[in-house]
């Protein structure tokens, strides 16, 4: 298991609705949002595979918190008691706390909108490196577990390390060689060309010819057939 990572998401944390099991204050929001790729985190971007939480997700989110700002001292709520619940859907991972009333002023600044961005923090078990369409450096989270997730002010937080620990191993490369890389923007010679695209213009084998060909031999004719 890797060490620690924080990521923010620009889904806004807010004031929830109460409902009959859970009453008092509420905030919630999307953690984590699926396959967006991410702003660029020094050298590469990053993507969430929808699979990431299964296993957090499986086990039943064991030992996960919610925190203010990942501050320890600003305890939240806890999937052991209750006070934090978890779900995932097709957008994303989605927090909902139940504030203590020692908490009232994290709740009150999300009410006025001080507060309105959310973050999580998780551990990375298998990942994955490629590039975008335009060939930037790109890395995909496969499967992870979630540590806690958080409402922050201060979202402008990365720890990228672990993540260029990775590529150094799978590219059998020195770290401080991929670091380097990374903060002159050259990632991209550590995941080798980008493949070609292959467009298939030959029959198929049921004997049918492919669309394109059978469109310019159709033009062909046409052009034999036409009278001046």
């Amino acid at each position: 298991m890797g060490d620690a990572e924080r990521r923010f998401t620009r889904g806004l944390v807010e004031v929830r609705t109460n409902d009959q099991a859970h009453t008092g204050r509420r905030i919630g929001g999307y953690a984590a949002k699926f396959n967006r790729l991410s702003q660029n985190l020094g050298g590469f971007v990053e993507r969430i595979d929808p699979a990431f939480f299964a296993k957090s997700e499986g086990d039943g989110w064991p030992d996960v918190m919610a925190r203010y700002n990942h501050d320890d001292n600003r305890l939240l709520g806890t999937t052991e008691a209750g006070t934090l619940r978890l779900i995932t859907d097709g957008t994303g991972l989605d927090y909902s706390v139940d504030v203590p009333a020692s908490r009232e002023d994290v709740y009150e600044l999300v009410q006025r909108g001080d507060v309105r961005r959310s973050s999580f923090a998780f551990r990375t078990f298998a990942d994955d490196w490629g590039q975008t369409e335009d060939g930037f450096p790109l890395r995909t989270l496969l499967s992870g577990a979630l540590v806690d997730v958080a409402p922050v002010n201060t979202p402008a937080y990365h720890d990228t390390s672990t993540g260029l620990r990775s590529l150094a191993d799978k590219a059998g490369a020195d770290l401080a060689e991929v670091r380097a890389a990374a903060e002159a923007g050259q990632l991209g010679r550590f995941l080798g060309p980008k493949p070609p695209v292959t467009i298939d213009l030959a029959p198929s084998g049921q004997g049918a010819t492919h669309p394109l060909i059978a469109i310019r031999q159709r033009r062909a004719e046409l052009e034999q057939r036409r009278t001046f």
